[in-house]
């Protein structure tokens, strides 16, 4: 008797290369997946991330029949669409009966848990396999972590990836002399218009039918839904990383850290949602990216950041992660608990800064690192917001967004809720970084040269509010010790005067 396999795919796993199609029949197996009510709603999904990821699952399913599989594919609106993974998965295995189930483990802890429910609950043999779409596995990382370190350091482990992968290597030691261009990469930008328009691609008629869907069954979602400009294949996906090495890697470096009201994009390349989703393969993106430095194409800061921010941070913040969870999603070392502010749903804030990040987020389901970071990130921590409320925003609000990344550049980078497991130090910071970063306080309501008073920028007073707040926990720590000390020298008059207006400040936030 043939014995007839079910392989499960996941909405982002959506690679030729997945495990559980390794060695699959396509005279005997099937392909099953689902879109279900549930998995856009436990948290509520940017209505462009919502169907940026159902226009990929069609998409791909679509690819996968005309290269000769048999795919059993459950759409949201069809009518006997019980709205629950668990309940499709055992309706699934009911028309199959299969001999066996198998699966490449989920990206997200609570769907993996799932899945090794399935060994006890359904009458098949399951078979979990591992997710090796990632260029360090987790057994990996688990063995650097437990290797008797003080600190896991992400810096540490990217040289340890260079040197598994080579990449920018030169024999044992890195091109240029270091690892790290980072000093390179933090300058301002300014209005250009010769600066690379973001690769848009027009919804095809099947991925129109996703947005009248999504129309309809998230009315009440946070974000625009049109217009909608992302590709939805792995060949979209390939295009505009060629689009982006082509027109915008040779600037990226040195731009990448800017922020430009009227320029949402920059350098940026704006393939995460692509590769978060399976569609574009993480070493196969920093190899074409060491292509066009050999090439003399980019210059060696620009390759060696880009490559950075995928073998290094996206790769690191997935192995801390795994090595954590659960308890990290609980984690809030500064015992944060205001509610997060309501103008982070709609953008209704005088600060400019703010209203620019959150409106073009609410735009695009996109915001780049440091608008999320040094902007959102920043004022949330420094408010006392807790940072499980920031992570679900985070998690809701951007396309790329998926826990296992989010979560940890949330409660671990931003909010510094894991203690310093990530960072070494809050990434805390007064009006003038985002001054000199950005062009947003120019035309703000306040006043970035204000320190104090109902005119100062909120960040001025807000960062000594939060420093002194937390002088305990933090004030031992050698990369805070110059602040503490500065504050210190203050005059009295304008210590007392700085902490009275974040009070009045906060007492007003909700």
């Amino acid at each position: 008797m043939t014995q007839q396999n079910l392989i499960i795919i996941l909405g982002d796993q959506l690679s030729p290369k997945l495990s559980a199609l390794w060695g699959a029949n396509k005279e005997t197996d099937t392909i099953f997946m689902c879109e279900v009510m549930a998995e856009a709603t436990y948290v509520k999904h940017h209505k462009k991330k919502i169907a940026l990821i159902l226009a990929a699952m069609r998409a791909f399913a679509q690819d996968l029949r005309h290269q000769g599989w048999r795919v059993d594919y459950v759409p949201l609106d069809h009518p006997e669409n019980t709205g629950s993974f668990e309940t499709e998965i055992a309706r699934a295995v009911a028309r199959w009966n299969p001999t066996r189930l198998t699966t490449t483990k989920a990206s997200e802890y609570r769907v993996l848990e799932m899945q090794r429910r399935w060994v006890d609950t359904l009458p098949c043999e399951v078979n979990l396999l591992e997710d090796e779409r990632f260029i360090c596995s987790t057994a990996r990382f688990n063995a650097w972590a437990d290797d008797g370190r003080k600190q896991l350091r992400m810096e540490f482990f990217y040289r340890d990836m260079r040197r598994l992968t080579g990449l920018l290597m030169d024999g044992d030691k890195p091109i240029g002399g270091q690892w790290n261009f980072d000093h390179d990469n933090r300058k301002p930008a300014k209005a250009d218009l010769f600066m690379p328009a973001v690769k848009r691609y027009a919804p095809s008629p099947e991925t129109r039918t996703v947005l009248d869907l999504v129309a309809t069954r998230f009315p009440d979602h946070f974000g625009d839904l049109e217009p909608f400009w992302f590709g939805v294949s792995a060949t979209d996906a390939q295009d505009a990383l060629s689009h982006f090495i082509n027109t915008a890697l040779p600037r990226f470096g040195d731009y990448q850290d800017a922020m430009l009201k009227d320029h949402k994009f920059l350098y940026h390349s704006l393939i995460s949602f692509y590769l978060n989703i399976g569609l574009l393969d993480p070493l196969d993106v920093c190899q074409q990216v060491e292509a066009a430095y050999h090439a003399g194409h980019c210059p060696l800061n620009c390759a060696e950041g880009y490559i950075r921010q995928i073998l290094g941070w996206r790769e690191y913040v997935r192995g801390i992660y795994w090595h954590e969870m659960p308890q990290y999603a609980t984690s809030n070392a500064l015992g944060a608990t205001r509610s997060l502010p309501e103008f982070y749903w709609t953008g209704d804030t005088k600060m400019a800064c703010l209203k620019a990040a959150i409106t073009q987020t609410k735009e695009e389901a996109y915001a780049h690192h440091i608008q999320r970071l040094m902007v959102t990130g920043n004022f949330a921590m420094m408010a006392g917001v807790n940072p499980h409320e920031v992570h679900e925003w985070y998690l809701a609000v951007y396309a790329d967004a998926f826990e296992w990344v989010e979560m940890p550049n949330t409660i671990g980078m931003s909010q510094f809720g894991d203690d310093g497991l990530l960072a070494s130090k809050p990434y805390a910071s007064s009006g003038a970084y985002i001054d000199r970063m950005s062009d947003y306080c120019g035309d703000c309501h306040f006043s970035v040269k204000e320190k104090t008073g109902e005119a100062a920028c909120p960040f001025n007073y807000l960062y000594w509010d939060f420093l002194l707040r937390h002088r305990e926990k933090l004030g031992g720590n050698p990369r805070m010790a110059q602040m503490y000390r500065t504050f210190d020298k203050m005059e009295p008059s304008r210590q007392r005067a700085t902490l009275d207006s974040a009070q009045k400040f906060l007492a007003n936030l909700g």
